[in-house]
């Protein structure tokens, strides 16, 4: 016999998981009664949304879900905003939290009573269920980690009434789930081949959704002479010394040029999103065939040859259909590239600063701030996946700071740093305390303009007068310092680069504050 919590910890254990992020509350207690030593590895940290972004974080090092516990309520509601970026950017993380007891009348005024917790976060995750039983609790779970092997991975959450986590049976947690690739039908796959053969101008768009298939990726666009560039969070998934590279760029008019002027494009694993292509629509002068786990993606917003799969068994078989062929020439793109080297010139100090000091295979962890869209996107050049991790689409801040701590648990061999502004670190910045914790060196470049600067611009370019958006801050580097980490202050690239190369071997975070570049 044992216990709803005993079972749900033993399920979590069953399907791989290692670390947990959340704060322990009065509802919750049945889990985190088994989350003991040598079971999990516990993370606290200092608010549930940095709970949430932490293993979103570590979701996106490891390729594997990123697991939030939290209490009912308030709790679990402060996760909301990082469950919306999860859904945005594909990121698969699974959220549990007790909820109402099961004979529960609705509005009796129960501690952190919600009206209905569970449409609430329905409204923002792929999925949520509350369960009932202990059966049904563990039935429901299997199939969430079934979801994460087999589908598009997002965000899902489970609600266990409280007091069915101290309720007792005699129950088998089910093995877990392993992933057979999906594929599309032999004859999609020879039709886009053909396609893709005989384009004279082809392209490759690639996005997160092919993270798992950087070699396929490479392989395929060496075989077509095909540039490739990426969205955000594919960045990295096409090596970015690649000649064949046009980098993170789709959102840069010449790129965009360029695949309106391909014969035929490949895009694989990406939305092809207005948050992808910024202040202008893409438009594709030929034939686009698309790879993508999701179906329901495939002829949106686009008409397309669909090929619904796994990328990297998708393109392996595109391989294999178009054959041993003479390498294709390039076409030209000159203008491409140059856009996409010449693009965000205010911050390419800051951002060559931190190039140099950092080790190639750190995991940079981003905001969203100016410095990390308009300069590091483009500016910081990566060669493998995982590298940059960029909150797209939803657009949360805050995110740089917790991200990296779950980044650094994720993947402990790597070194990780963070890039952020100060409007973005406030929101977040009493993680500070959970990445002392941590004890791990931590970087966290904070790019002070006294303030929102984007909306700022914004407001500018509008017309309207600045309001809300001038911002006392504090020191951050002292405040780092009060936190129990290091902290300093750099006025010239040369000072960047030595703080962040001092930081990386220095325990705990160290905040360097750098001043907004001249515009």
């Amino acid at each position: 016999m044992a216990t709803g919590g005993e079972l749900l910890v033993s399920a979590l254990r069953a399907n791989g998981v290692e670390a947990v992020f959340g704060i322990p509350g009065t509802h919750n207690l049945e889990i985190y009664r088994h989350l003991g030593p040598g079971r999990l590895r516990v993370v606290t940290p200092r608010h549930e949304q940095g709970a949430g972004y932490a293993a979103d974080g570590y979701a996106r090092v490891t390729g594997r879900p990123g697991v939030v516990v939290t209490t009912s309520g308030p709790g679990l509601l402060n996760a909301a905003a990082a469950a919306g970026q999860a859904y945005s950017d594909s990121v698969p993380l699974l959220i549990i939290s007790p909820g109402m007891p099961l004979d529960h009348d609705r509005g009796s005024g129960l501690l952190h009573e919600v009206k209905d917790q569970s449409a609430a976060l329905a409204s923002v995750c792929a999925r949520s269920r509350r369960v009932r039983t202990l059966p049904e609790m563990v039935r429901v779970l299997a199939g969430m980690f079934t979801d994460f092997a087999l589908g598009r991975p997002r965000p899902v959450h489970l609600e266990v009434p409280y007091d069915l986590l101290a309720r007792t049976a005699d129950i088998t947690v089910p093995p877990a789930v392993r992933a057979l690739p999906a594929a599309p039908s032999e004859a999609a796959v020879r039709a886009a081949a053909a396609t893709l053969s005989e384009a004279r101008r082809p392209a490759l768009v690639v996005g997160g959704g092919a993270r798992g298939a950087v070699a396929d990726v490479r392989a395929l666009a060496e075989l077509l002479g095909a540039p490739t560039v990426t969205t955000a969070n594919g960045k990295g998934v096409f090596p970015e010394s690649h000649p064949l590279s046009l980098g993170a760029g789709l959102h840069l008019r010449e790129v965009r040029r360029f695949l309106h002027g391909a014969d035929a494009v490949l895009a694989v694993g990406t939305e092809l999103a207005e948050t992808d292509s910024w202040d202008e629509p893409l438009r594709f002068g030929g034939r686009l065939v698309r790879v993508d786990l999701d179906p329901d993606q495939l002829h949106r917003p686009f008409a397309a040859h669909p090929l619904a799969g796994d990328a990297a068994t998708v393109l392996a078989g595109l391989r294999r259909a178009i054959g041993p062929r003479s390498a294709a020439r390039p076409p030209d793109v000159r203008a491409a590239r140059s856009a996409v080297t010449a693009y965000g010139e205010r911050w390419r100090p800051i951002v060559e600063a931190l190039r140099a000091a950092l080790p190639e295979d750190t995991v940079l962890v981003n905001d969203s701030a100016q410095v990390c869209y308009f300069g590091a996107l483009t500016g910081f050049a990566v060669e493998g996946p995982g590298r940059f991790l960029y909150p797209t689409g939803f657009g949360t801040l805050g995110y740089a700071l917790p991200a990296a701590i779950g980044a650094g648990i994720g993947a402990p061999e790597r070194p990780v740093a963070v890039l952020t502004g100060d409007g973005g670190l406030q929101f977040t910045v009493n993680e500070l305390a959970t990445a002392v914790e941590a004890g791990r060196p931590l970087p966290v470049v904070v790019v002070n303009n006294g303030g929102y600067g984007m909306i700022r611009q914004e407001m500018a370019e509008r017309g309207c007068p600045p309001v809300g958006v001038d911002l006392h801050g504090p020191d951050f580097p002292a405040l780092s310092r009060a936190y129990g980490g290091a902290g300093a202050h750099a006025a010239s690239p040369a000072e960047l680069r030595d703080a962040v190369a001092k930081a990386l071997t220095t325990p705990g975070p160290t905040v360097i504050e750098v001043p907004e570049p001249p515009g």
